[in-house]
């Protein structure tokens, strides 16, 4: 055991305890144990409790135990959030930078003075600090880190490998299916145009293996030559492996040969004055210019490379990637990831890298438009990830230069575009604020609208606005639980939304101390920094609720709002549509306020309008994807006890859940492993008003 023991018995540190749930360890981490978290929570109560240190004085007693090797630390505020992460060669030299004030900033200083409590974990090297470190980030979202938004996963083109007539599919996820894999590609859309442009180039299938197995002619993708039949035999097994060959051939980068050897089969053709044939040819190298004319740059010196470049300015930061695999160009994408703004790009791009490969494969080269502080370390802990070597270089000259300055021109764009959008975003929310007489500038908008069919799958949709446009990630739907509404109440269905959203927010948040009766002349308050917006977390509570409904949506809203307690802390405003429905004339209905609507150019009601329809399509979204999964629903699911095991088998045994629901009892005994109690669950279910 590897452990430092604290006065009271306590421990600090500990690399053996294999039970340890906050172990964050996963697949991003090199193989085996990297670390073993550890606690000093004991001791550090006791340190709370007896003598009230927090802060620089807490971390200093810290230091007193800590070991002259790598790891990671946490520190903790009052209410147990973590407020940073960090990785260090030496705990003790760099927890002790802390204690002694060394050089912080304003963040940092109050980092210090709010820390109660401290994590830390050892680790056998460096750059298992480093893995591990990037993995704590992404998982727990420090208020002090730079954060990586927008982490979706990136897709990639997979031609399976385990059916005689491999598939050109969109992959997402785990790489589970055996196959190729090709990518990443920067957008799902940019993977779709480049698979339909293979259609037409190698003609291979795109359905499913289920679809594929049950045709017994072909479909009408290869009527319209978009696919070779492989389904029903018009293509040999071996003229297929041909194509998938040739497919794969030019997504690994040797496109030029494929075009040539198309090119020549072409030739030929025409030659032996089979036109018909040669057209085809034709069409697929047609198609395959298509591709590449849709990649943009492709460099004949970059094989297999990531390029990053920053523009850090304004409070804002933006980091543009290029991704480059086979020689060819895959797309790119710009993040904004949230960080303080007294640091600089190379800080920012530095911490960002770690994060941004946490659970990405790595390429072979990493081109960067600037020289990062850790640049030799993070070489070493993605090529001891990955298993081969990675190099991570700053570009002066040639073309990987460049392809650099490109990619910087591109993140200066999209940093400038972001701004923006952030600005204009900024001045509709004051002028939100000035139309409706709000007493501050809103931070956080939720927008509600109802989905239903005659009442049925009805599904309740909340969508969220801010200062930098939607939050994606605070959507909520609601599907419509009570069984005392009418069919197709809007006032019942609104009314359970509100009480399930702000009951459940009190019970997570609380109510805030705050009132919405200020006078209608208050000032906004002051104009908050960039250091401060990046510092806060967004808002649980919303600022103002927008209703898709006129008096009778508000009378209920404001009913639970009272019941609630709450219709002094957030403004509810109803927007009801116009005269025959059109877009323009709405008018708002708001507390204690006479309705009225906006003139017709108005900023705000095109901006009220955007959040409104947002709104519709997200309800109407979870509404259909609602229905569609209540009409593929199995009645067998509805009988308690059987599970995915015993519908299998009653379903082999009578073919569909139909045959089921007439069977007879003894019939249903007859199935394996369907006890004779278990039938007569399952016949009772199908057969209420007969006996068993």
């Amino acid at each position: 055991m590897n452990s430092a023991k604290l006065p009271d018995g306590g421990v600090l540190y500990d690399e053996t305890d294999e039970d340890d749930d906050d172990s964050v360890l996963d697949s991003a981490a090199p193989e085996g144990d990297v670390a073993r978290l550890t606690t000093a929570i004991d001791w550090n109560e006791a340190v709370k409790h007896d003598t009230g240190l927090k802060g620089a004085d807490l971390i200093a007693e810290f230091v007193k135990h800590l070991p002259n090797a790598p790891g990671v630390y946490r520190m903790f505020n009052e209410a147990g959030d973590v407020m940073y992460v960090g990785k260090a060669r030496s705990l003790k030299k760099r927890v002790s930078n802390y204690a002694q004030g060394r050089l912080h900033s304003n963040r940092l200083t109050r980092m210090v003075r709010e820390t109660t409590h401290m994590e830390f974990v050892t680790t056998r090297t460096e750059t298992e600090a480093l893995l591990l470190e990037a993995n704590l980030i992404k998982r727990l979202r420090p208020r002090f880190n730079v954060l990586l938004r927008d982490d979706k996963s990136f897709p990639y083109i997979l031609i399976s490998g385990d059916h005689r007539a491999p598939a050109l599919l969109k992959h997402r996820g785990a790489r589970a299916r055996k196959g190729q894999y090709f990518g990443p590609f920067a957008s799902a859309s940019a993977v779709g145009r480049t698979i339909n442009s293979l259609q037409r180039a190698f003609l291979l299938r795109t359905c499913t293996d289920s679809v594929f197995e049950t045709r017994t002619r072909p479909c009408l993708l290869y009527q319209i030559k978009r696919c070779s039949g492989p389904c029903t035999h018009e293509v040999s097994d071996a003229g297929y492996a041909e194509l998938v060959k040739e497919a794969s051939d030019f997504l690994s980068g040797q496109s030029q040969n494929v075009k040539t050897v198309i090119a020549k089969q072409m030739t030929e053709a025409s030659e032996d004055l089979d036109f018909e044939r040669a057209a085809i040819y034709r069409d697929r190298l047609a198609a395959l210019s298509h591709v590449q004319s849709h990649q943009g740059i492709n460099p004949a010196g970059v094989e297999e490379a990531d390029i990053f470049a920053i523009h850090h300015e304004g409070g804002l930061t933006c980091i543009q990637v290029f991704f480059f695999r086979t020689g060819q160009n895959w797309g790119n994408r710009a993040y904004f990831p949230k960080a303080d703004p007294q640091m600089t790009g190379a800080e920012v791009l530095n911490a960002f890298l770690a994060q941004f490969y946490d659970d990405k494969p790595v390429p072979k080269q990493i081109l960067l438009s600037e020289t990062v502080e850790e640049q030799e370390l993070l070489a070493l802990a993605f090529s001891e990830k990955v298993g081969h070597k990675v190099l991570i270089n700053v570009p002066q000259r040639g073309e990987k230069r460049d392809l650099v300055d490109h990619v910087a021109a591109n993140a200066r764009e999209a940093h400038g575009r972001k701004l923006a959008e952030t600005s204009s975003q900024t001045r509709l929310l004051a002028g939100l604020a000035e139309t409706f007489k709000l007493p501050y500038v809103p931070q956080r908008i939720e927008i509600y609208d109802n989905s239903h069919i005659m009442g049925t799958n009805a599904v309740g949709g909340m969508v969220v606005a801010g200062p930098e446009g939607f939050v994606k990630g605070q959507y909520r739907k609601f599907n419509i639980k009570s069984t005392d509404i009418t069919p197709g109440d809007d006032f019942g269905m609104m009314k359970e939304v509100m009480t399930r959203r702000f009951s459940r927010l009190i019970k997570e948040e609380g109510i805030p101390n705050r009132s919405i009766s200020a006078p209608a002349n208050a000032e906004a308050p002051t104009e908050t920094t960039s250091d401060d917006i990046n510092d806060a977390a967004f808002p649980a509570w919303p600022d103002v609720i927008l209703i898709d409904g006129g008096q009778g949506q508000m009378t209920a809203v404001r009913a639970i709002l009272d019941e609630l307690g709450i219709r002094d802390v957030v403004t509810a405003i109803g927007v009801a549509k116009g005269v025959d429905r059109d877009a323009g004339r709405e008018r708002f209905f708001a507390d204690g306020k006479s309705d009225f609507s906006l003139p017709p150019r108005d900023p705000v009601l095109y901006f009220v309008q955007r959040m409104r329809d947002e709104a519709h399509r997200f309800a109407i979204g979870s509404h259909r994807a609602r229905r569609k999964k209540e009409m593929i629903k199995n009645p067998l699911d509805e009988i308690a006890g059987i599970g995915p095991g015993r519908k299998r088998k009653l379903l082999q045994h009578f073919g569909t859940a139909k045959a089921v629901s007439r069977a007879g009892l003894n019939d249903l005994m007859a199935v394996e492993g369907i006890s004779e109690a278990v039938a007569k669950q399952v016949y009772n279910h199908f057969h209420e008003n007969r006996p068993g």
